[in-house]
């Protein structure tokens, strides 16, 4: 039986085990403090800012705007780290038969942090004030990845008058999460996961594991020089992002109200390479309802294109969703398709 004398070692030293632990976590945490600000320092030195930073209005925007010539092709990224270099294996090519721009949205990559909400009406009120501020004009063919399409179509509601053509890139459909909903129940990117990530930034984790190079099964990155940047600037691109991705539901919500395009050219390239077999693990979905997710994109896809009169569909059997990275020459040939078009019937416009 353990005396009072005993009970009180004991305590004591668990006291004292206690606060080792706690010191030795608020030693590793002041670390990684210092880690992540050695890091965004080097980032900014290292790794300046392509193109122009364009302030409107006390913020600023990264502006990458390459060649010449009209209509001018503006580059929307999805929901992801990259910001402007999400398009940098067809930039240069469009850049060859057109001007053309890409961007970061605020929050990400150089970009300064939006002011509050960031969903698709500030999105495309930003793009609008950028591209003005830098002296860009209209007409603009409007090139979306997955969340940029809805990004897309609100800046087209907006400025109606600007947007001569678009091209959709394995784009986000207002209702895919509720039509995927019954065979990927996964479907929504998980917010609480991402909260967690993102209130844990200041800490380095999220640069020491960018530093590892991580790979997510299913998803193709773009070349290594590309990656070191993007992952320089990940925690602050992570935050940009998750900002954008509590707003999802404002912005799908918006971008569902306008699915009238006229007959402005649009292309919509859907990416149909079968999922590996470790997505379908981690998403605990059998291999027909992968075919069936799939079926169901298409159909999403389809209605995409009908939202234009002179809307083409075009499947990308070996690509996955960064049909950018997986075939750049796919995305090249459908933008260069939209430009000759606008061309072709825009000279009343000014186009040339």
């Amino acid at each position: 039986m353990s005396t009072p004398a005993a009970r009180s070692f004991l305590r004591r030293w668990a006291r004292r085990i206690l606060l080792g632990v706690l010191g030795l976590i608020a030693l590793i945490l002041a670390a990684g403090s210092v880690y992540e600000r050695m890091g965004r320092r080097r980032a900014a030195r290292d790794f300046p800012p392509p193109g122009q930073m364009v302030n409107i209005g006390g913020r600023r925007i990264q502006l990458d705007c390459r060649g010449t010539g009209s209509p001018i092709v503006v580059f929307e990224s999805g929901l992801d780290l990259y910001g402007s270099l999400s398009w940098s294996l067809v930039h240069d090519e469009i850049a060859k038969t057109t001007r053309a721009c890409a961007y970061s949205r605020a929050g990400l990559m150089w970009s300064d942090p939006p002011p509050g909400p960031q969903n698709g009406m500030t999105v495309a009120e930003d793009l609008h004030a950028t591209l003005e501020k830098a002296g860009e004009q209209p007409p603009y063919v409007l090139v979306a990845h997955s969340l940029g399409g809805p990004y897309a179509m609100t800046y087209t509601k907006r400025h109606a008058p600007e947007v001569a053509g678009l091209v959709f890139v394995d784009a986000t459909h207002p209702d895919q999460f509720q039509q995927l909903k019954a065979v990927m129940p996964n479907a929504r990117p998980p917010l609480g996961v991402m909260k967690a990530v993102g209130a844990l930034s200041w800490t380095g984790l999220l640069r020491a594991l960018m530093a590892i190079q991580p790979r997510v099964p299913g998803v193709p990155r773009p070349p290594p020089e590309i990656f070191r940047v993007a992952a320089a600037f990940a925690p602050i691109s992570f935050d940009g992002s998750l900002e954008e991705m509590k707003a999802l539901d404002a912005t799908l919500a918006e971008a569902g109200t306008f699915h009238r395009l006229g007959d402005r050219p649009l292309v919509v390239l859907t990416a149909m390479a079968p999922l590996p077999e470790v997505v379908l693990a981690v998403n605990k979905m059998t291999r027909n309802q992968a075919d069936e997710m799939q079926a169901r994109w298409r159909a999403l896809h389809e209605e995409e294109a009908s939202w234009s009169s002179r809307g083409q569909h075009q499947l990308v059997d070996d690509a996955t969703h960064y049909i950018q990275f997986d075939r750049p020459d796919v995305v090249i040939a459908a933008v260069r398709t939209v430009i000759q078009s606008v061309r072709d019937t825009g000279s009343a416009s000014g186009v040339r």
